[in-house]
């Protein structure tokens, strides 16, 4: 858990620069919250309290709160890190046994209750508050690539100026944890390479009916932190290197169905839940195939 907060640092920074005290404030609520979920939690199940300093639930906590905006209700952040903490995790029996990812379940909650809320970020250019680059290319009503992009509000060359050097900083946080073998690196590259691969298939150049280049899917959003923080969780994905193959190549396929083609901007919640709750099939069925 001290090697993933280590590995968000970069990204955390990133988002401070871009977002500054708006974002701090997120973080805070979400550690406050998060932490006191936790010993509730630990009380009602008569679990010793010393288990509050394996750093999951900061952990938890810190990844709900960079991932929502840091505009936000706190309300929301409340609801996200409560649900995660006590439905995702302790509902299951706690860390280890969970079948979703918690901070993943926090976020999707949110997500589909408050999706209004969670659409808008501030942009990093000025005071105001707008639709990121996967808002409009999803809901731009006809129009082509070209006529979409706004770079008033702070697109970049592939995708949000702001969140193309905060996916970097993520990326960059990530290798460092798949180097160090705390990140099974096959999660994310194969659910990079899928997602590219899609894209890469219905990208036309920039037509009213492309979905976007790979570089934009890659680097808008928060593409690089889910593939190297929440979907690498080692408790809700397959144990075997195929299974983990297969588990990241759901998630990129799912995000990009659902960014193209879906109700919502991203589907990088239901592409890691959907493949988290794939897992045990596919821990039993490739044992089954070893043997």
């Amino acid at each position: 858990m001290l090697w993933v907060l280590i590995a968000l640092l970069p990204g955390s920074v990133a988002m401070s620069y871009f977002y500054g005290t708006s974002y701090l404030v997120n973080v805070t609520v979400a550690l406050l919250a998060g932490l006191a979920s936790e010993a509730a939690c630990l009380a009602l199940r008569r679990a010793p309290l010393s288990q509050l300093g394996d750093g999951s639930a900061a952990v938890t906590a810190i990844l709900l709160a960079l991932a929502l905006p840091p505009n936000v209700p706190i309300a929301v952040v409340l609801v996200a890190v409560v649900s995660a903490i006590s439905l995702a995790k302790h509902l299951y029996g706690g860390l280890g046994h969970n079948l979703f990812n918690p901070a993943m379940v926090g976020y999707a909650i949110v997500l589909i209750s408050f999706p209004a809320d969670l659409a808008l970020w501030p942009s990093p250019t000025d005071a105001n508050t707008g639709a990121t680059a996967l808002v409009s290319m999803r809901f731009r009503d006809g129009l082509t690539v070209a006529e979409a992009w706004r770079p008033e509000q702070g697109f970049g060359l592939v995708g949000d100026f702001s969140w193309e050097w905060i996916n970097l900083a993520f990326l960059g946080g990530g290798l460092l944890l798949c180097l160090k073998g705390f990140a099974a690196w096959r999660v994310p590259a194969a659910m990079l390479a899928t997602l590219g691969a899609f894209a890469l298939v219905t990208y036309d150049g920039g037509s009213s009916a492309s979905a976007g280049s790979p570089m934009f899917h890659w680097f808008s959003g928060a593409t690089m932190l889910a593939a190297f923080f929440f979907a690498t969780d080692p408790v809700t994905h397959p144990i075997s290197h195929r299974g983990q193959l297969i588990f990241g190549a759901i998630v990129g396929a799912m995000t990009f169905v659902v960014r193209a083609y879906g109700n919502y901007p991203d589907g990088l919640a239901f592409g890691i839940l959907l493949a988290n709750a794939l897992t045990p099939f596919l821990d039993k069925r490739l044992a089954a195939v070893r043997a």
